[in-house]
């Protein structure tokens, strides 16, 4: 099957708080070098809730004949999802590319898994798939994250920072001839995880820790972590956050208005921390809508945060996965060694062909 530009591709992107599924269908093209790209559609579905609670809570836990058994069985839900989005829009896209949901992330002992079986995928939709990103440049010696970056510098260079605020902030950024970029810190998968306990889904607009104060002993402890002093490649996994993050929170018995304004103001100034100030950040993702966390970040970075229209904000993910899909089929590296630590630069994924 050969593959040739202009080239239409489904990208699916499922964070790491599972709080929906998003789908983005987008057209790229490259002329005299240079990328472009036009969003064609993206729709956002949110999860059931017991598969969301299987994503966040019990994937981990099952014996491995049912993890199997869900591997495939939330593939072809994905397929599913696939199939209701194009009969919506009425396209007829040539690929899908599919980040799937990470359950492990321990580069480091070469363990990573991103659940939604590919194959699954190709079955239930009759279109070629790509999926399972993150596998080889594990295997090659990187973190197997994050892998935006070679989006951001294709398709975003004209920032000075990308910076995407989901479950966990990261950012990438030009150093030289090179494309640095890494997790900073979590954000949603903290925030979220604190206002569900009262029975919301999220802090809209950082209402409740706009009435909090700064916890100076809290935020002391969160920017003492040792992820923090490391050098990139580095990338963090939900582990990290449940035996780091949690337990110095939950010890520090606050109100949650406190607890969640000293996570804030930790968000920010590690933000703070990696950034020159006066420079331009585009920022995507969740955490784009949040008016209190975006204050905070321009605050404390001295930077000017820009934020684009609201699928851009919303979809910049999905629309990169489609992305990495295409470089992909044109055998191109998606990988960057300089972004992950691997050993060499790769083309990361798995193509089904049906």
């Amino acid at each position: 099957m050969n593959f040739t530009l202009p080239l239409q591709c489904v990208g699916l992107m499922s964070g790491t708080s599972a709080d929906a599924l998003d789908v983005c269908c987008a057209t790229f093209d490259r002329q005299e070098g240079r990328w472009s790209f036009r969003i064609d559609a993206a729709r956002s579905y949110d999860y059931p809730p017991d598969l969301r609670r299987t994503l966040v809570q019990e994937v981990q836990q099952m014996s491995a004949r049912d993890f199997v058994a869900f591997h495939s069985a939330y593939g072809r839900y994905l397929g599913g999802r696939v199939n209701e989005f194009l009969r919506e829009t009425g396209l007829k896209p040539r690929l899908v590319a599919s980040h799937g949901s990470t359950v492990f992330h321990q580069p480091g002992q070469g363990i990573m898994f991103q659940i939604g079986d590919g194959a699954a995928i190709a079955a239930a939709t009759g279109i070629p798939t790509v999926s399972d990103f993150r596998r080889l440049d594990i295997m090659l010696g990187g973190q197997g994250a994050p892998l935006v970056p070679i989006g951001d510098n294709l398709l975003f260079g004209d920032y000075d920072y990308c910076l995407n605020i989901g479950g966990f902030s990261n950012i990438s950024y030009k150093e030289g001839e090179k494309r640095i970029a890494f997790d900073i810190s979590p954000v949603n998968y903290v925030i979220n995880r604190y206002c569900r306990a009262i029975g919301l889904e999220m802090d809209r607009d950082g209402e409740i820790a706009a009435r909090g104060k700064v916890d100076a002993r809290l935020l002391k402890a969160l920017d003492a972590l040792e992820y923090y002093s490391r050098k990139a490649p580095k990338s963090l996994g939900r582990e990290w956050v449940e035996r780091e993050v949690f337990p110095l929170l939950d010890a520090a018995q606050l109100p949650l208005e406190e607890l969640l304004r000293t996570f804030y103001e930790h968000c920010a100034g590690q933000l703070a921390r990696v950034v020159t100030p006066g420079r331009r950040i585009l920022v995507t993702g969740g955490g784009a809508f949040n008016k209190f966390l975006i204050g905070r970040m321009e605050t404390l970075s001295r930077c000017r945060l820009e934020i684009p229209e609201p699928a851009i904000i919303e979809f910049k993910e999905a629309l990169i996965f489609a992305f990495l899909g295409v470089l992909y089929a044109l055998d191109e590296p998606s990988c960057l060694r300089s972004v992950t630590g691997a050993a060499k630069d790769n083309i990361g994924g798995m193509l089904f062909k049906v």
